[in-house]
């Protein structure tokens, strides 16, 4: 072989070696998938010119929207769904960006609360974990079931409405046999009193059976089995106790006089004498928009409902409210005492005087 051929035959043989290193470089680099790597490297070329609209907001309504995810949605379903909702306004665009920061496999079926002013980087990553989604919700002390219904319908993050959540905790429902047993629950009656108020943090996918269930085990866990024997020593059941700490909680503004206005109740009960109690005659009275309304003084006779005990002696036929943990001990632990009335101070700091006899309570009158 001439030189000229030899040296030929070796420039063959090196441009077949960078070639070799060349395939083998692109090969590692795509993943072993050379044809997904360019594809890829288009992409982030593509997107490179669009960094305004990657980092601009689809709106400006800063309300968290409830958005699921499915099983086996593909990124262009995804993208579909969240300009379908106004999350987005580039579907192309956020399958891009998936695509391109190698988001596309790293998507995760669950229920999401997103917001039109995250960004498509925002909203593409929240999606890639679903244990950050919680629906905050709060039940204030004092409030009725319909109050809870309410507060239901006013967050966007329930997959179910304040009617189908008073159809599973209403009166004529059937509950938990055993919940029934223990607490002493008469047939027929609501879950008035045992949705325990507090903050919760609860999951998305929470069902109106789910939140009765967390909310009344919460006011087991409360009470405590102390409540129950407490309780058996006053010859209650522990929904007598609920339904006249329902009172204690609607009556006192105050904590501290929980226990006081109790034992004001228990003295009226233990010997008969009807508990005129206003929040008794509201219970009745209340609607839509106003559950507790200013009553007028016609309204304590001319109310007539088994909750007025202005008309009805002993307690009401169950809680007119879901109470707190104090006004519960409050019944459970009165403070004794020889008091039978009492009544707001005249200074409107929300305290009460209270008077042994009638004929005090009266002198003590504003």
């Amino acid at each position: 072989m001439s030189r000229l051929g030899r040296l030929l035959l070796l420039l063959i043989v090196a441009a077949a070696l960078v070639g070799v290193v060349c395939v083998g470089v692109i090969f590692v680099a795509t993943g072993g998938n050379p044809v997904d790597g360019v594809q890829t490297a288009l992409i982030r070329l593509r997107l490179a010119g669009r960094e305004d609209d990657l980092n601009a907001a689809a709106g400006s309504n800063p309300d968290p929207v409830r958005f699921t995810v499915a099983s086996g949605d593909s990124p262009r379903a995804i993208a579909g769904n969240l300009l379908a909702a106004s999350l987005i306004t580039d579907a192309d665009l956020f399958v891009d960006y998936l695509r391109a920061n190698d988001l596309d496999t790293e998507l995760e079926a669950g229920t999401y609360f997103i917001r039109q002013t995250q960004t498509i980087s925002e909203i593409a990553l929240a999606l890639t974990d679903s244990r950050n989604s919680v629906i905050n919700f709060t039940i204030i002390e004092g409030w009725r079931i319909e109050e809870v219904a309410d507060a239901i319908d006013r967050n966007p993050l329930f997959g179910f409405t304040g009617a189908d959540f008073l159809r599973v905790v209403g009166a004529g429902v059937q509950f938990d046999p055993a919940f029934v047993s223990q607490v002493g629950m008469p047939v027929g009656a609501s879950l008035e009193g045992f949705l325990f108020p507090n903050t919760y943090q609860l999951p998305p996918d929470i069902t109106a059976f789910g939140l009765r269930d967390l909310l009344t085990e919460e006011f087991l866990r409360q009470v405590g089995s102390s409540a129950f024997v407490r309780a058996a020593q006053q010859n209650r059941t522990l929904f007598e106790v609920v339904t006249l700490a329902s009172i204690v909680q609607r009556e006192a503004i105050h904590r501290e006089e929980d226990p006081q206005i109790a034992g004001v109740y228990l003295n009226r009960l233990n010997i008969g004498m009807k508990l005129d109690a206003d929040p008794t005659v509201q219970y009745p009275l209340g609607g839509a928009g106003n559950w507790w309304r200013q009553i007028t003084q016609a309204d304590y006779q001319g109310v007539i409902s088994p909750y007025n005990t202005y008309r009805v002696t002993g307690l009401p036929p169950g809680p007119i409210a879901n109470p707190g943990l104090s006004a519960i001990n409050g019944v459970l632990n009165p403070t004794p005492s020889d008091y039978f009335f009492f009544q707001a101070d005249c200074s409107g700091s929300g305290y009460h005087n209270f008077s042994e006899t009638y004929e005090e309570h009266l002198s003590k009158s504003c």
